[in-house]
């Protein structure tokens, strides 16, 4: 049975943690122990006050993000988008180098996942220029997992920073960053609090993936990715999976054990859709997720909320053996 990735839902519930709402919009507001500082270097120069903070994000889901932020005081680009393109195989172009040469502030994810735009700005190497680069922020070092967006722990993270760099551009607006910031948080209960009903119910009921991509959101809902990694991280670089990691996988879905299948529709392969047809053929549910938000006119959390869901009915189903 294959459960297409949707995003028609509302936002509210609790934290991670259990919190309510406004206790994890209180918890990471400044003042309240958050790790998290603004990042180093020279003060950037400030627009006059009628002027929007221009933009870049490499992928839009942070760029998401960071327009929820800054509201109408920010316009905001986000490059990598299309929801039928590969994000891994992106190319730049010049109007990506025109647009992050004349941004105030430009946010690209890392880890080795973006590293065109990388090149970009150290063409650029404008000194007064904010960079937030979240592989950075949250010590995740190259050659890890890039997925960071699927860490609801780097997720807030990295929102707490991204709050911090408006302010630092724009201090004479930090009372409405403060207030988008806390409303913000305040959004994205009902996806933190998705997290912890799957954890709660499912944790330790065993799942598999076709690339790296759901490994964070696995752990962080206590789900026990079993799918090989070394066949994981090669789809997802690119890469053909070893013959011994293939049958490895195969079996893991012949197994009777494996209750949902997590299938990355924007890296499909031949090897990727003979997985999934095991999983069909054997009863495994299948659930898609995408890397870059779909539809890409809707927010991040109404998107990732969308495939929590998607992957909440998947395991009530299997649990009921429906």
């Amino acid at each position: 049975m294959m459960i297409a990735a949707s995003a028609l839902l509302l936002m509210g519930c609790a934290s991670t943690s259990g919190q309510s709402a406004n206790q994890a919009a209180q918890a990471n507001m400044p003042g309240y122990g958050n790790a998290s500082g603004p990042a180093s270097g020279p003060a950037p120069q400030a627009p006059n006050s009628n002027e929007t903070i221009q933009i870049v994000a490499a992928e839009n889901f942070w760029g998401s993000l960071i327009q929820q932020l800054g509201g109408t005081h920010v316009q905001v680009l986000s490059i990598v988008s299309d929801p039928n393109a590969d994000p891994h195989e992106y190319e730049s172009n010049a109007a990506d180098a025109r647009a992050i040469a004349n941004a105030n502030m430009v946010i690209v994810n890392g880890v080795g996942y973006d590293d065109w735009a990388l090149k970009l700005i150290a063409a650029n190497n404008n000194p007064n220029q904010v960079v937030l680069n979240v592989g950075e922020l949250v010590g995740v070092p190259d050659g890890s997992n890039p997925h960071l967006w699927y860490d609801p722990a780097y997720v807030n993270e990295t929102v707490y920073q991204m709050y911090l760099d408006l302010v630092k551009i724009d201090p004479a607006d930090a009372g409405y960053y403060e207030q988008q910031y806390a409303a913000l948080n305040a959004s994205l209960a009902e996806y933190n609090g998705r997290i912890a009903e799957i954890r709660q119910q499912f944790a330790g009921t065993e799942v598999a993936s076709t690339e790296s991509i759901f490994v964070y959101l696995g752990n962080a809902t206590g789900l026990d990715v079993v799918s090989p990694p070394e066949f994981m991280d090669a789809v997802a670089e690119g890469n053909d999976p070893s013959p011994q990691s293939i049958v490895e996988f195969e079996n893991q879905l012949e197994s009777g054990n494996v209750s949902v299948l997590v299938y990355n529709e924007q890296t499909v392969t031949p090897l990727t859709t003979q997985m999934k047809q095991i999983a069909a053929e054997n009863n495994v549910t299948i659930v898609g997720v995408t890397e870059t938000i779909q539809p890409p006119d809707v927010p991040f959390q109404v998107w990732m909320n969308g495939e929590l869901l998607q992957l909440q009915n998947a395991l009530n189903a299997n649990a009921l053996g429906q």
